[in-house]
């Protein structure tokens, strides 16, 4: 099991990130962007399969490194399946779903049922209200595309 949030500066510019997901808040614009990270030959890396880190869109759009608070909010938990061919995670933010992060060639992909059905998932929106320690979430949006057919799908989350 790997947790992540603290990287490096020189782990940060080596290999190569593919896009997988953001995550969008009501708090401000800025978001927090989850990538697949690929070694020298192609493959995801197996010492950081997933680079979390913020884009600044509030500023001036730099990415910046998760700190102590952001990766309790938006860290991540990932280890590799029993098969050893997928990785399977979780968010902190929202660690009852699982995501199987999938390589098929160059295509890496994050995967998760979104109303029910297997999808890309592109996006989750965080709605939160600011409490007087922590915000409260009050609901979570999954948007993404069905993984047959291709068609968008979309889940609201309210928190239990």
């Amino acid at each position: 099991m790997l947790v992540f949030g603290f990287v490096s500066a020189s782990v940060w510019a080596e290999g190569t990130n593919r896009s997988l997901f953001v995550i969008e808040r009501s708090k401000n614009a800025n978001v927090v962007q989850y990538d697949a990270r690929l070694t020298a030959d192609g493959v995801l890396d197996p010492k950081e399969p997933v680079k979390v880190y913020w884009i600044l869109r509030a500023e001036d759009g730099r990415a910046r490194e998760l700190n102590y608070w952001g990766t309790k909010g938006y860290g991540i938990d990932i280890k590799r399946d029993s098969s050893g061919k997928l990785w399977v995670m979780t968010v902190a933010a929202y660690p009852k779903r699982e995501i199987t992060v999938r390589q098929t060639g160059t295509v890496v992909r994050a995967e998760i049922l979104i109303d029910g059905k297997p999808s890309i998932l592109e996006k989750l929106y965080i709605h939160s209200t600011e409490g007087r320690f922590l915000p409260t979430v009050n609901h979570i949006e999954l948007y993404g595309k069905d993984l047959e057919t291709g068609e968008k799908r979309y889940e609201k989350l309210l928190p239990n």
